[in-house]
């Protein structure tokens, strides 16, 4: 359905007067005088999060190590008690989502387990797009087997420098390869992969895919329990707001539950023989398997707190909202910022799109920098995307609509060239 928009700051007014969630947005810490649009790199802190954070450090400072076993051993459970929040989000059943490490880390974890190279079946499929991370690990995975990389990698590489299409996928799923590991959004355009159809035709094929929902959790729905996918890691940083360096996710499917880890840890033991301490390992029966070290509790604990607002809200209705304030903010660039260089890199189908919405323009970097010093914090990308992303919970169309304005008079006054395009470390 093509939606009717106006360029008014009125109708943006209004669209936030009938905005279903927009009573979340008290319950986070925004700053009047900013516009936050990086919440797909690190989103916002809520109040629940800090109450929760404080929480379990209060719970340290009145137990000490007592507050292992307090309420039936919670703390001692925390990866997966709060992991269990996650479920709905991404359709999974009873225990096959851990909270564990990093995203890097579990990327690591899941490799371990998963790839396991034979003369006939040695090779890694990956896109040419991936977030440097997630390819870092693939090509350590690789050489540690004794495998290079020139032999064992293959990068399906992009036609437009954006996008990656679901047929050259599938068309370099040969029968060499081993493993797929592959992005459910491109971090840079935002592109949505069709999850479902890309791990049918991998599973057709005999070969182990897991996906890295970095760019989509806490932003889109997903259904496991259809896309059937082996396994899939995550941050908990950007769209779920869990704080900076929050824990990370790892989802490991059911049906490799009888699987071995790759990489173990004291806290993978089934819960009645890990305070055995036996240097026999008896992995549990479930994802805690995978657990390796003790729990990150106050690296959890900002999480537990945002996901009680993410299950009030729910997962669908932020997916609705958007949807509709990100085709809002093209709607209005198109409009307003074309004259000026400015074009969208993202796909504009709702179900081929994220949650950001990425500007692209020669000079990106300098209007950047330019946008923090006129109170907007928005994410840049090599070479040249402003990626800005109205998160569903605490951004509003007003905002989005005075985002635009000030694009628009920086681009048109050229105050971004008193800027420097020397590359500075985050932005």
């Amino acid at each position: 359905m093509e939606r009717k928009f106006q360029e008014s700051l009125e109708f943006a007014k209004t669209m936030d007067l009938r905005d279903p969630l927009k009573d979340f947005r008290a319950r986070f810490h925004v700053k009047e005088d900013e516009i936050y649009m990086d919440g797909n790199s690190l989103g916002l802190s809520s109040k629940e999060a800090q109450q929760s954070i404080e929480r379990v450090a209060g719970d340290w400072k009145k137990e000490g190590i007592k507050m292992w076993g307090m309420e039936e051993g919670r703390y001692f459970h925390y990866p997966k008690l709060v992991g269990e929040k996650l479920r709905g989000m991404i359709g999974a059943e009873p225990n096959e989502i851990i909270l564990n490490g990093s995203i890097t880390t579990n990327l690591h974890q899941a490799l371990a387990t998963f790839y396991k190279p034979n003369k006939e079946r040695y090779k890694i499929l990956v896109d040419g797009l991936n977030f440097p991370t997630d390819i870092y690990a693939v090509k350590s995975l690789i050489e540690l087997k004794g495998y290079t990389v020139e032999e064992a990698l293959v990068t399906v590489k992009s036609r437009d420098g954006r996008e990656i299409l679901e047929e050259d996928i599938i068309a370099a799923m040969t029968e060499e390869v081993a493993l797929i590991l592959l992005p459910s959004v491109l971090y840079r355009s935002a592109q949505l992969i069709n999850m479902e159809q890309i791990t049918e035709e991998a599973h057709k094929r005999g070969i182990i895919i897991g996906w890295d929902l970095a760019h989509s959790i806490g932003a889109i729905p997903h259904n496991f329990k259809k896309i059937d996918p082996d396994f899939a890691v995550w941050c908990t940083y950007k769209y779920l707001n869990g704080g900076p360096g929050s824990v990370g996710g790892l989802y490991i499917n059911r049906k490799h539950f009888g699987k071995e880890a790759g990489l173990k840890g004291w806290f993978g033991n089934r819960d009645d023989l890990q305070f055995l301490l036996e240097h026999r390992f008896e992995q549990a029966g479930d994802a805690g398997g995978w657990l390796q070290g003790s729990p990150h509790m106050l690296s959890i604990a900002p999480l537990e707190g945002s996901l009680d607002i993410f299950e009030e809200a729910g997962i669908q209705r932020i997916r609705e909202k958007s949807l509709i304030i990100t085709e809002y903010l093209m709607f209005l660039a198109e409009q307003r910022l074309e004259k000026y260089g400015y074009r969208i890199g993202n796909p504009r189908e709702n179900h081929r799109r994220g949650g950001h919405v990425s500007l692209e323009h020669e000079e990106a970097y300098r209007i950047s920098l330019a946008l923090r010093d006129h109170g907007v914090v928005p994410d840049y990308r090599e070479p040249n995307v402003i990626r800005l992303a109205p998160a569903a919970l605490y951004n509003t169309y007003e905002e989005v609509f005075r985002l635009v304005e000030i694009l628009e008079k920086i681009t048109k006054e050229k105050s971004f060239e008193h800027y420097s395009a020397e590359r500075g470390t985050v932005l």
